[in-house]
């Protein structure tokens, strides 16, 4: 058994302490919103009512957090959970933040005598709730070791890619590329629509073959259904590719579909589809195509 401190018990964070519960380990867990501190209260973990009191004390702290202010502001800012973590604890970010943001957490925690890992992860809600998340990991390989054991609980693809800010890379590159898939998904919906071929049957033909995907598999009901309850926001996909295209700036790199997928991400945000799921990519390109998306129709 692991004292864990967990911070940030949101749609994929409040699954992955339950698994941790479910596993044996102690959790203490805190949520900053009335609604994660509802979630918290469901995962079987101990509630606590502050920053300080999840990390005080715990072998392993847990973060998964919306974004690299949040994180900062929680990790690093004034009396920020590093300053109550002992020497030597371990501290596992799985938030999706950019490079540097996560270097500069690297930093603040070595600094501390702290050891720490960048782990964002790949896999949704779904993921999440089956305990089958994807989790590149960026740090050393002992504070990796570590926390393997308990990657194994959350986790079932589990890779350290680098060193410090290798798991934001990665988590970068699995952004723009799931963006794409879920971009491409919709205009082949709306173009077997146009045509009226009958989405289904032409789905299970497709993922059968090259074009099949993680992303066919897991939104293609939803998809198909225009139901686009929230496994993972269109907002914070779209701050996830202004990660990547900070990053590329940063490169001198030219991703023209990046770019372009970027943009797509962008206009569905601002026409008001932020709290979607990232499949209502659909939905900006049914708006798009009007009455010529056969699919609209369903």
């Amino acid at each position: 058994m692991t004292a864990i401190g967990f911070i940030g018990p949101g749609i994929m964070g409040a699954p992955m302490v339950r698994n941790l519960v479910t596993a044996g380990h102690e959790v203490r867990v805190y949520g900053a919103s009335e609604r994660a501190r509802a979630r918290a209260a469901e995962t079987g973990g101990q509630v606590v009512d502050s920053v300080a009191d999840a990390a005080r004390g715990c072998e392993v702290l847990i973060t998964m957090l919306p974004d690299g202010p949040v994180v900062h502001e929680v990790l690093l800012g004034e009396d920020g959970a590093i300053s109550h973590l002992d020497p030597g604890a371990l501290l596992v970010d799985h938030s999706t933040i950019s490079p540097a943001e996560a270097l500069a957490v690297h930093e603040a925690a070595a600094a501390a005598g702290v050891r720490c890992l960048d782990a964002p992860v790949s896999g949704g809600e779904a993921g999440a709730v089956e305990g089958v998340l994807s989790i590149m990991v960026g740090g050393d390989r002992e504070a990796f070791e570590a926390a393997k054991p308990l990657f194994e609980v959350v986790g079932s693809t589990i890779e350290l890619v680098g060193p410090a800010g290798s798991g934001q890379v990665v988590k970068a590159a699995n952004q723009l590329m799931v963006a794409g898939h879920i971009q491409m998904l919709a205009e082949a919906l709306v173009f077997l629509g146009a045509h009226g071929v009958e989405p289904e049957t032409a789905l299970d033909v497709l993922g059968g073959g090259l074009a099949g995907s993680t992303v066919l598999t897991r939104k293609r009901a939803a998809m198909v259904n225009r139901e686009f309850a929230p496994g993972f926001r269109i907002a914070l996909h779209d701050k996830d590719l202004g990660i990547v295209d900070g990053a590329s700036k940063e490169q001198g790199l030219a991703l023209p579909l990046t770019a372009a997928v970027t943009a797509l991400m962008r206009s569905a945000r601002r026409r008001g589809y932020g709290d979607l799921d990232h499949s209502a990519l659909l939905q900006l390109l049914l708006d798009l195509n009007g009455e010529h998306a056969g699919v609209a129709e369903r």
